[in-house]
């Protein structure tokens, strides 16, 4: 079976910290997860990061991040009225083939 990993960065401070937004973050990646069919071989975090190895190929594991990405973001503004939780992390500049 082919495996992805795949990591989402926080764009400020340390938010996966709290207990409640890591929990959250998670179930969502479960969730989705369990939505589309895709196993979860394996979940890190820290205080900043989420890395998901997945039971699939390159392509979905993108969209399965994507995904949470959206999702998570949604919720994160709309609990604690801030800007996107996902970014580029302070130490990364975007590539030049990815858009604002």
């Amino acid at each position: 079976m082919e495996h992805s990993t795949v990591r989402l960065t926080a764009t400020h401070g340390t938010p996966l910290a709290e207990g409640k937004v890591r929990a959250t973050v998670v179930a969502t990646a479960h969730a989705i997860a369990e939505r589309v069919g895709i196993p979860i071989a394996h979940i890190q975090t820290n205080e900043r990061t989420i890395q998901v190895t997945l039971d699939c190929g390159q392509v979905e594991s993108v969209g399965f991040m994507a995904e949470l990405m959206r999702l998570t973001n949604a919720w994160y503004a709309g609990k604690f009225n801030a800007g996107p939780l996902w970014g580029p992390g302070p130490d990364e500049q975007p590539s030049e083939d990815q858009t604002p």
